[in-house]
């Protein structure tokens, strides 16, 4: 069995193809199938512990951005895509797989096309709550079409369409409490909220962040994950505006969290502070956790807006636009929640009811039964 990985190169892109190869690999064992060899194919291995726990092979691949603007790096984007297909054709040919799994994003394009060119059997996950490009253009060939937000169906032939949600790693969509508070040096009595900026972190929510620390710290502990590019600076500004801080022990800032710490601190925290990627709204919901989500403006991404929105449509979270984000705006919403444990559980309500924990297994299942057939 050999199935082929890609998509662009994000965490929300990249994280649900793991999950779906872990659920590969779990039924491939447990039913005995023939141990499955997979490849992830994109211009960076992005996360090279992953692939390598996963037994995933990289294979790198050329890619252009082509901008929806007038730019002259299209003229380079449209030169590297090119050559992107030229490759993929020949990686293609050489593995034949027997099944592509892609996630969209201009990364999977030439992956894509070299796909339909050999008639390789292809199936997509469509993420957010707005279609992508690559993935509207793919619906036309892909055999199935996966989604995360039921009204996206409509903008998709209607019978290759399954609201699956989002792959969630098997590793971390569950919740730990026990140990949490002695290994993240947490006190027990006192509610923590979860600063959740994402690996490359988040400027505006830490910025923000930082400017009302002392007044959060008399009431909570933070567990803030700043991004690794920002730990240093972050840490830093936190010891000098808590220098005269009783309590600035409450603050735990942190540049990444591994699966474990990140498990925890959803199990020992009450609320989530967080951007609005896919990957890290179905996250929040599979820990049933109450959130407040901060988008990147519309300017900068159309996505994650639109994730919000919908996902709070739920009522399992609330959204603070980043152009209205003040410090003071932010403290009062979360003193608000904080202070309303029958909203906190109803939110926390919506946010399990909106989890689809077993959309990996869901994909899986469906990407095996196509390299059945296809054996056959």
């Amino acid at each position: 069995m050999k199935i082929i990985l890609t998509g662009g190169g994000s965490g929300g892109h990249f994280y649900p193809l793991i999950a779906v190869a872990q659920e590969i690999t779990r039924i491939a064992e447990a039913e005995k199938l023939l141990p499955p060899k997979m490849y992830y194919v994109g211009p960076e291995p992005y996360d090279e512990r992953a692939l390598f726990e996963n037994n995933i092979e990289f294979r790198r691949s050329a890619a252009g951005k082509i901008r929806r603007y007038r730019s002259w790096k299209n003229i380079f984007g449209w030169f590297l895509t090119f050559w992107g297909i030229v490759k993929a054709l020949l990686q293609l040919f050489s593995i034949f797989p027997d099944v592509i799994f892609s996630k969209g994003g201009y990364a999977s394009f030439p992956t894509l096309v070299a796909a339909r060119l050999l008639g390789i059997p292809v199936i997509i996950h469509e993420s957010d709550a707005s279609v992508g490009r690559v993935n509207m253009w793919s619906a036309k060939f892909a055999k199935h079409i996966a989604i995360s937000y039921p009204h996206t169906a409509q903008e998709f032939p209607q019978e290759k369409v399954a609201f699956t949600g989002n792959p969630i790693r098997s590793d971390i969509k569950t919740p730990q409490s026990s140990g949490a508070f002695e290994y993240l040096h947490l006190e027990k009595d006192l509610p923590t909220l979860f600063i959740l900026g994402g690996s490359q972190g988040a400027e505006a929510i830490n910025d923000t962040v930082l400017d009302t620390l002392d007044d959060l710290l008399n009431s909570y502990q933070i567990i803030h994950q700043t991004g690794t590019k920002n730990i240093k600076e972050i840490a830093s500004i936190a010891e000098v505006i808590l220098e005269k801080n009783p309590h600035k022990s409450r603050y735990h800032a942190f540049g990444t969290l591994n699966t474990l710490a990140m498990r925890m601190a959803a199990g020992a925290s009450s609320l989530v502070i967080s951007r609005a990627g896919s990957g890290s709204i179905f996250e929040i919901a599979a820990w049933g956790l109450p959130s407040i989500l901060v988008p990147i403006p519309d300017e900068v991404s159309h996505d994650q807006s639109k994730n919000a929105f919908a996902y709070s449509q739920t009522g399992a979270a609330i959204v603070l636009e980043q152009n209205n984000l003040t410090p003071s705006l932010l403290t009062a919403e979360i003193n608000r929640l904080m202070q309303d444990p029958e909203l906190r559980s109803r939110m926390s309500k919506a946010a399990k009811e909106f989890a689809k924990p077993d959309a990996a297994e869901i994909i899986a299942r469906q990407l095996l039964k196509i390299i059945v057939a296809h054996q056959n």
